[in-house]
């Protein structure tokens, strides 16, 4: 018998049984598949496998998220009550630290596991919290054990402290595997709570990737504004501190979403004058909500939360938010008199509206592990009963306003309707008709002369377009993510791409032998990306496909590449912006020779640009520059070229870098 299962006494040899006659294929065909085959991924290895399964990728989205999962704990305690304190350090290093001044997590050994600390199941275990039921925490975003855990096994370092009853203890994990046990370190007088200091893993992310200042500082301001009983201090190394983004700021907001749309909404036009805003229920507890709403001549968009968790999707909640904020405008409309909005329906009273929207839901159900989407229904009902009645008394408060706001609802559904009518007519007179992608902020002209479409990438950058644009002329349609490199895909997976069928879409045109000139909906296709790396491959991928799928469009001179600055350069009152590093180099020893301090900002992205930059400096055109793509006029060599460089033999690339790796004089890692 085989050992496998240990020693075991010598077993009477059984009689030899016929050997069966062979199958005529060779032996060498038939592929092994038995027991060794079969996997088991024990303990964090799942995560670094299959890191999208729980933060939704490697980009810089997932990046973030780390941080968000570990600021996520910090505020369940400050909503439960046991912090009032929560600080967060960006250090130059890339390493995050979160501190909190709650109960700090246990460290004492688990009942189930008595040879480990608690401390060390937490970061080490999937599904280990204490938010499964409702003991600990009433509400809290963290619901399925697996947050801070999945923060361990994709970092390289971290390090978590915690003090409880006046001791300090410590831990440390690289990959989700302790480096150096649970240890008490020495007695603390003041002090208690959890402190985690962690580093992402580059084996995960790439050695590229990096925190965004602007968007780590954004996104803990955001936890002030969400609940007023906690404070919230920021600190980074000062090589990271910039105009938008301090080295120390505090943060602590009674009013809550309320001073965040006053914020949000400075310096827009108004169509109502005050904030619709209120709260329901205790804060932080079951069934609570808080919201404020504004109306104002813009993009306008809803930001919810559910449990201090953004979830960008939507879900539930928004539902509950649109039901009441349409039934409580007709509800005012039957007491004016006023017929005209019989035909309202929730987006035309959403249009143009910002909104805040934050819930507390007990045991919420979310739409995948990242959270992005609200799925429980009872929060439909909670957020329409908060806001149903608190709507109604501040329609019925000021009349003036409530008459503004109504009016400007009924000429949304009359334009809505007039839209659609013609459309109706459209379509029984053409045989095609025009589909534009969700995401895509359209020009108001109808004319493709003088219209222009940014493609930009991520909902960040879309996001400081739209408001830097011109709406008369300008549309943006952000990119999500790096496009599909057509010029080694298949047709069927083109085909199946959704950002190249979102492109395709709002240009109008068609694609190769379908491209229609007289289709096209812009003068000018402007590719604006990050004036980084990563840009230039996004500007590359983009190049690729209008090359290979709609040349014609090139050839006839519709296809630009913005050129965004690095970094912009002030001494006093002068002002100047360079495009990259010996540009900058070229304007010190030129411009800037003066005395007095000089100030260099280094844009991140796009996104990170102030909107008045971006105008300025890149989507103006009276102050841009813009580089025209163009076909060589031998155009196969061209496509001989691209098939070699962005085809599917990667050798061919390696051999382009090695002919070429001499003429690379400064390269920027």
């Amino acid at each position: 018998m085989s050992d496998l299962f240990g020693s075991a006494a010598p077993q009477p040899e059984q009689p030899k049984k016929p050997t069966p006659a062979k199958a005529s294929a060779p032996a060498q065909t038939q592929e092994a598949y038995g027991a060794a085959d079969i996997e088991i991924l024990e303990g964090l290895e799942p995560v670094r496998r299959r890191p999208g399964m729980y933060i939704g990728g490697t980009d810089s989205n997932a990046y973030h998220h780390l941080f968000a999962e570990v600021i996520d704990n910090s505020m369940d305690e400050a909503i439960a009550g046991h912090a009032s304190r929560i600080e967060v350090h960006l250090g130059a290093d890339g390493y995050i630290t979160v501190t909190d001044n709650g109960r700090g997590i246990p460290v004492e050994k688990h009942p189930k596991f008595p040879n480990r600390s608690t401390l060390e199941i937490v970061h080490t275990v999937l599904h280990a919290g204490g938010k499964f039921d409702s003991k600990a925490y009433e509400t809290s975003g963290g619901l399925h054990g697996v947050g801070v855990s999945v923060v361990n096994a994709l970092s390289d370092d971290m390090v978590v402290e915690v003090a409880r009853e006046q001791q300090l203890y410590r831990i440390q994990f690289s990959r989700g595997i302790v480096v150096h046990d649970v240890e008490p370190v020495g007695r603390v007088q003041n002090r208690r709570g959890t402190t985690t200091r962690f580093h992402p893993d580059p084996q995960i992310f790439g050695v590229s990737a990096h925190f965004s200042p602007g968007r780590i500082f954004r996104m803990t301001r955001a936890k002030a504004y969400l609940f007023g009983g906690v404070e919230l201090r920021w600190s980074c190394d000062e090589s990271l501190a910039s105009e938008d983004v301090p080295a120390k700021a505090v943060f602590h907001y009674p009013d809550g979403l309320k001073d965040f749309m006053t914020a949000r909404i400075e310096g827009e036009t108004r169509i109502t004058d005050e904030i619709f805003s209120g709260k329901s229920g205790r804060p932080g507890s079951h069934g609570s909500v808080e919201w404020a709403i504004a109306w104002t001549i813009g993009d306008g968009g809803v930001q919810s939360y559910c449990n201090t968790v953004p979830t960008p999707d939507g879900g539930t909640h928004e539902a509950g938010l649109r039901m009441a904020l349409l039934r409580g405008l007709k509800n005012y409309a039957e007491l004016t008199k006023n017929k005209g909005a019989a035909n309202l329906t929730a987006e035309d009273v959403l249009t143009s509206c910002s909104a805040m929207l934050s819930v507390f839901v007990r045991e919420p159900e979310f739409v995948g592990q990242t959270k992005d989407k609200l799925a429980s229904g009872e929060a439909t009902r909670i957020v329409d009963t908060a806001l149903r009645d608190a709507f109604d008394h501040w329609l019925a408060a000021s009349p003036q306003q409530a008459g503004k706001l109504l009016d400007w609802a009924v000429e949304r559904a009359e334009e809505r309707l007039r839209r659609r009518k013609e459309k109706e007519i459209d379509r029984a007179s053409a045989t095609r008709k025009l589909r534009l992608p969700g995401k895509l902020a359209d020009c108001t002209q109808n004319a493709a002369q003088g219209a222009e479409i940014f493609i930009v990438e991520g909902d960040s950058a879309g996001g400081s377009a739209k408001q830097a644009r011109n709406r008369s002329n300008q549309a943006v349609l952000p990119l999500r993510g790096k496009i599909l490199n057509v010029a080694g895909a298949s047709r069927d997976k083109l085909a199946a791409n959704q950002l190249i069928s979102d492109l395709i879409q709002a240009l109008g045109c068609g694609t190769r032998d379908r491209y229609a000139e007289d289709d096209l909906r812009y003068d000018k296709i402007i590719i604006m990306t990050d004036a980084d790396v990563d840009g230039a491959h996004i500007a590359s991928l983009l190049i690729t496909f209008f090359f290979q799928e709609m040349p014609r469009l090139i050839e006839n001179g519709h296809l630009y590449l913005a050129m965004p600055p690095l970094y912009r350069i002030s001494q006093g009152g002068k002002t100047l912006y360079a495009r990259d590093d010996s540009h900058k180099d070229e304007l010190m020893a030129t411009e800037f020779t003066g005395k007095g301090k000089v100030d260099i900002t280094r844009f991140k992205g796009l996104g990170e640009m102030p909107f008045a930059h971006l105008r300025e400096t890149t989507m103006s055109p009276v102050t841009r520059t813009l580089l025209q793509v163009k076909i060589l006029d031998d155009r196969d060599a061209t496509k001989t070229t691209v098939d070699r460089l962005m085809g599917t033999k990667p050798e061919a690339r390696f051999e382009f870098i090695q002919e070429n790796a001499a003429f690379v004089t400064d390269l920027d890692i």
